[in-house]
């Protein structure tokens, strides 16, 4: 944790305190496992290094060791290599097939950052090869994904922890939201909608050669044999140094082939928090409208037809109709964060801020004893690696369970799925299927290319 988070973590807990939820108290970094013993720490191996994966990666050193890493990258794999033994002052092996980690008996868990369409696959085979698992939001590609997910951690009764980190990490301000939802402070709630910001589209990217050092048939995996796209123009900042437009690293989140566009990359933390506040992580909608989007390319029965451009919605409004009456607007317009609406009074949150009345109100009226700590089922962790040795540790799934994980993610699923049908979908929570619409249904999953096969044993 940077010493920048550390403060602003601090200066947040010191005006929950302030406003009467001062039990929010924050266990110490020995809580997780017996920390001060080498033999006491779990150990761990990340699966896709680039930007995220080294950020959950160095994060984790404080609780875990890391024996393994795996990239299909050689170039990123070597800096990380580097980079690790830098961190943790032992040098980690390194590996281009993530196979190899899974067969290691030393290692207690994977960490997994590849792009979304591998997730499934590695998470599934790494729970059959007993290791417990953290991966990346959001979880799945598909519905159906989730739903295989669910079964594997149930049959293994492997941990497994998905980094939706709002729910540990930003200021806790996420879990004073909900708090204040459950205290009755805007009455009953009516409306809440998701600011997740849009992607922008793309030029049109030629095909070209694949870098030295990436396996590109391996990166793509799964999903269908496609050629290397990339601009010449470098990404700068958070995942700088590829291509600012290609169809791989980073860029990947233009295209539905790889991953559910901006959609399921904020909708997964917002939509999320959403759905925790409204008591609604068991269940789902029971409509899902698209009341405005953009499409950058053309589509015909759900697909694009043109190939060298990013295809995911560029701009969307979307409502789903979510239990109690209660309205669920995503929209890539306006400020990014959640406004919840009620009977009584409104409130906006973000990783920034908590604002309006409810919030003022908290000075002459303070939120009951332990409200917080109710909302995450116990003292906070310290950060969403802590927490999920804690659930190793007790053999207890962690606060960003695969359950509630993909009850959410399922809405975000449906929306993309509307958009590129053109029309409202009719939801089954329980059967969890779209009513009378079997094209739409058809998007519920996807065929794995041959040989990408998921290995279920």
């Amino acid at each position: 944790m940077s010493s920048a988070h550390q403060t602003s973590r601090r200066r947040f807990l010191q005006e929950v305190a302030a406003v009467g939820a001062a039990s929010l108290l924050l266990p110490s970094a020995n809580r997780a496992f017996g920390y001060q013993s080498p033999n006491e720490r779990p150990v761990f191996a990340t699966i896709g290094m680039r930007n995220q994966g080294w950020t959950i990666t160095s994060k984790s050193f404080k609780f875990a060791d890391f024996a393994a890493l795996a990239d299909i990258d050689a170039n990123i794999l070597g800096t990380y290599v580097e980079k690790v033994e830098q961190g943790q002052k032992k040098k980690p092996d390194g590996y281009a097939d993530y196979r190899k980690i899974l067969d290691r008996k030393d290692i207690d868990a994977v960490m997994i950052a590849t792009p979304d369409h591998w997730h499934t696959k590695i998470a599934v085979e790494a729970m059959y090869a007993g290791k417990d698992v953290y991966c990346e939001k959001p979880l799945t590609l598909t519905i159906d994904e989730g739903k295989l997910i669910e079964k594997v951690v149930k049959e293994t009764g492997r941990i497994f922890q998905v980094g939706t980190m709002q729910r540990t990490e930003c200021d806790l301000r996420f879990l004073q939201a909900i708090a204040l939802i459950r205290d009755g402070r805007i009455g009953e709630v009516k409306k809440v909608t998701c600011g997740i910001n849009r992607i922008e589209s793309s030029p049109v990217i030629p095909e070209i050669p694949v870098p030295e050092g990436l396996d590109w048939d391996t990166w793509l995996g799964p999903a269908a044999k496609v050629p290397y796209r990339a601009l010449p123009e470098l990404r700068t900042g958070y995942g700088g140094g590829v291509p600012l437009y290609s169809n791989c690293h980073y860029s990947f989140r233009g295209w539905y082939e790889y991953s559910g566009g901006k959609m399921a990359d904020w909708g997964a933390h917002h939509v999320d928090i959403a759905c925790w506040a409204l008591g609604a992580t068991e269940t789902g909608p029971s409509k899902v409208t698209p009341v405005d989007y953009k499409m950058p390319v053309e589509y015909k029965d759900g697909y694009p037809l043109v190939h060298d451009q990013y295809n995911v919605a560029t701009q969307f409004t979307i409502q789903a109709d979510m239990p109690k009456g209660v309205e669920l607007i995503i929209t890539s317009e306006g400020d990014n964060g959640i406004l919840f609406e009620g009977t009584e009074g409104r409130f906006f949150v973000n990783r920034g801020k908590i604002a309006g009345k409810p919030i003022e109100d908290l000075k002459e009226k303070p939120l009951p004893e332990g409200a917080i700590e109710a909302v995450y089922g116990g003292k906070v962790s310290e950060n969403h690696t802590a927490n999920f040795i804690e659930g190793m540790k007790a053999r207890k799934q962690p606060i960003s369970d695969v359950w509630s994980h993909n009850r959410m993610l399922e809405i975000c699923h449906l929306s993309n799925i509307a958009m590129r049908v053109g029309r409202p979908l009719k939801w089954d929570p329980v059967k969890r299927e779209i009513i009378g619409d079997p094209q739409a249904n058809s998007f519920l999953g996807s065929e794995y290319r041959k040989g990408f096969e998921i290995k279920m044993s």
